[in-house]
């Protein structure tokens, strides 16, 4: 892609644009976004995926108050798309279907470690989810039918009690703008929003991945603990000079001094932060799991599995939480696949044996197809 020319996507702003005007800044509506769009599945199809085990579905109703339910749900156990006023959310649609991949595939001007998923909202006639903030980007984009969305930059973040959603005590709205299929709002992090539905319709929501600072730290320490005892040594505490005490209940400060030295080799291992939050970053979600292939034949094109998640650094590949140590031209060809999610045979061509080798033990784990003009 490239990132200086205009894009209908973002009525006619380049993402470098976009990303130096609008990102984490202010609003952006864009009236024909994706021209002519209409629903990527039917209702039909959302429906049976959300009756699925391994998708995340919700199905919040307001008939005489707030309700949630989690999925998965038989067609029997929703509501008549008749009746007003429910809304049925299904989690990573494009983990389950290539088309919503190829849809989210459009943002690809983000980071790939800022890209969440694809959430299909599917509302029937005044449904929604109630005034509310998110402390991510969101591109909301009209599939199907017309929703009205009222926004604001709320600074009062108090929420109604007693809720088992989080709807804003007391919103105030500063705009509104009705969204017709096609049409697509991009609302900054804590930016307040409520989309109601008029008549039965569809929005797909492209959310961000945003980790809290204590989330991320949490996740850094335990993958560094994985390899602490190799990096800290195996010697044990000593105290051959410790006197006799008073005060047994003490803890010793040459234990305290030895504890502290112990973590800090751990931290002090060149690169260990980075293989750490690169592994955690391509951890495929809890739900995913791939179909073992084999791949046959020699290897000329390859492309990701739609359910991987690939990124890279100065030294390391990673992919579905593993790290790889990678130079020259295979750290080139390595790069290429995490940008592009696909290599040519041209790109190939080049790549050494144990390249190769790594790219088939890809393909034979599900993360990476071959296509059939290759087996």
């Amino acid at each position: 892609m490239d990132i200086t020319q205009p894009i209908a996507l973002l009525g006619g702003l380049s993402p470098q644009h976009f990303m130096t005007r609008h990102w984490q800044k202010k609003p952006l509506l864009v009236r024909g976004a994706v021209p002519a769009f209409s629903p990527l599945l039917t209702r039909k199809e959302l429906f049976e995926l959300a009756a699925r085990d391994e998708v995340e579905s919700r199905l919040v109703s307001q008939d005489g108050g707030w309700a949630l339910r989690r999925g998965p749900f038989a067609r029997r156990a929703l509501p008549s798309v008749t009746r007003p006023g429910w809304t049925l959310l299904v989690q990573g649609a494009d983990l389950h279907d290539s088309r919503a991949h190829e849809l989210l595939e459009q943002f690809r001007f983000l980071p790939q470690a800022r890209l969440d998923d694809l959430m299909i909202s599917y509302a029937s006639d005044r449904g929604g989810v109630g005034p509310h903030f998110d402390s991510y980007d969101v591109f909301l984009l009209q599939a199907e039918g017309r929703r009205l969305w009222r926004i604001g930059r709320q600074r009062d973040l108090a929420l109604r009690e007693g809720l088992p959603l989080k709807v804003l005590a007391r919103f105030e709205p500063e705009h509104e703008y009705v969204l017709d299929p096609g049409d697509m709002l991009y609302l900054p992090p804590r930016y307040a929003h409520d989309g109601v539905a008029q008549g039965e319709c569809q929005t797909y929501s492209i959310g961000m991945r945003s980790p809290a600072r204590g989330e991320l730290a949490r996740e850094l320490l335990q993958r560094l603990s994985d390899g602490a005892a190799e990096s800290a040594g195996d010697g044990v505490y000593r105290d051959s000079r410790q006197p006799a005490t008073k005060q047994p209940g003490a803890i010793p400060s040459g234990l305290r001094e030895f504890a502290h030295d112990a973590l800090a080799s751990v931290l002090k291992e060149p690169h260990a932060l980075d293989r750490a939050l690169g592994e955690y970053l391509t951890e495929p979600k809890p739900n995913v799991w791939f179909e073992s292939g084999a791949s046959r034949g020699a290897i000329r094109r390859v492309r990701l599995d739609r359910r991987s998640r690939m990124m890279y650094d100065e030294r390391h590949v990673f992919i579905n939480g593993e790290s790889y140590r990678a130079s020259g031209r295979d750290a080139a060809l390595m790069r290429a696949l995490a940008d592009r999610r696909c290599l040519a045979p041209t790109d190939v061509a080049g790549a050494s044996e144990a390249a190769r080798a790594l790219l088939r033990s890809w393909c034979d784990a599900g993360w990476a197809h071959m296509t059939e003009a290759e087996v």
